[in-house]
């Protein structure tokens, strides 16, 4: 199943913030995330490359995508390097528990739709991480082991 969008969302704004706040990630070691590299990375086309292969592989239909528009959560992904992993790291935006309670958008109305859109956004991190990683990142990491590692000669 595909998703039929006639363009992307704009890409993210990268704010100054320790991934390490974020439940999902933990980050050691350098702390240049890169963000104002990846940010530009994504105004340059990592962004749309990412979008167009989400949409052609997600599940999601076109009204829980509405909300995800409505709600500006493709606005809050975030992006970072993670030297340590040499690897692009995201934390992707979600829906909260207590969407009922809240009653964030009209639309809203199972929790199907709600697990269907934070799964979704998941996906899409994932998606956006890997074509930043694979086809726009151009910088390696220049690992430096401790002094405290066991000889295994």
């Amino acid at each position: 199943m595909s998703l039929d969008v006639d363009h992307p969302p704009d890409p993210p704004t990268l704010e100054e913030t320790d991934p390490n706040r974020y439940e999902d990630a933990e980050v050691v070691g350098d702390t240049d995330y890169k963000r104002d590299e990846l940010e530009e990375l994504l105004a340059a086309g990592a962004w749309a490359e990412a979008f167009e292969t989400w949409t052609a592989e997600t599940d999601l239909d076109e009204d829980a995508y509405g909300v995800m528009r409505d709600l500006a959560l493709f606005e809050r992904f975030d992006f970072f390097w993670d030297a340590f992993a040499d690897r692009v790291g995201y934390h992707a935006p979600g829906l909260p528990e207590d969407w009922q309670e809240r009653d964030l958008h009209p639309e809203l109305s199972s929790w199907e739709t709600v697990s269907g859109i934070n799964a979704a956004l998941a996906e899409l991190g994932d998606t956006v991480s890997r074509t930043l990683k694979a086809d726009y990142v151009d910088w390696e990491t220049e690992y430096e082991a401790p002094d405290d590692l066991p000889d295994f000669e």
